[in-house]
């Protein structure tokens, strides 16, 4: 994998959202095609004999990449997103962050117990949001759960994937 070229098209935006956060902002490797082609033929070559039946993307970020791979996996495409965003009936995961509750939501008919399911989503930091998306998606009851994520922050003391169950198998394209 050409971890430079998606290491020199990442923005790092300092002190955003709040000062002393250095936000890693994967809508620049979105816009380069050499940068989505590293990513989806990388992706591929990690999942496709995992036998993937449906991708989890994570809102908002993880609808990219996740499409993208989809096609590839000939996978059905599952939107993790913040409630009252999805139309029919849904299955909720509440979990805290550090400045209160958050939850998200899948439809309720989105994914069946024989499914093999990928999340996936841009960046690991602390793992919250990913580790009730992965409580979330097992109230379905499927074969097996992946993560992705295109990076990894390891330099900053988060520690994103002791959030996460034994079980679950983690991947990651590039550690900053």
């Amino acid at each position: 994998m050409n971890n430079q070229l998606l290491i020199d098209n990442l923005r790092c935006i300092p002190d955003w959202p709040i000062k002393g956060v250095n936000f890693r902002d994967v809508t620049t490797l979105f816009k380069n095609p050499d940068c989505v082609k590293e990513i989806t033929n990388e992706l591929y070559e990690m999942y496709k004999d995992k036998g993937i039946t449906k991708i989890v993307g994570i809102e908002s970020r993880g609808f990219v990449m996740s499409s993208a791979l989809a096609v590839r996996l000939g996978a059905g495409i599952v939107l993790c997103r913040k409630p009252g965003k999805l139309p029919c009936e849904t299955v909720q995961q509440s979990y805290a962050k550090e400045y209160g509750i958050d939850t998200i939501e899948i439809h309720k008919d989105a994914i069946e117990e024989g499914d093999v399911v990928l999340l996936h989503d841009d960046l690991l930091a602390t793992g919250g949001t990913m580790k009730a998306a992965c409580d979330l998606v097992k109230k379905f009851k499927p074969k097996k759960v992946y993560a992705n994520f295109i990076i990894e922050l390891v330099n900053e003391g988060l520690n994103g994937r002791k959030a996460f169950d034994d079980d679950i198998d983690i991947s990651t394209l590039i550690q900053i």
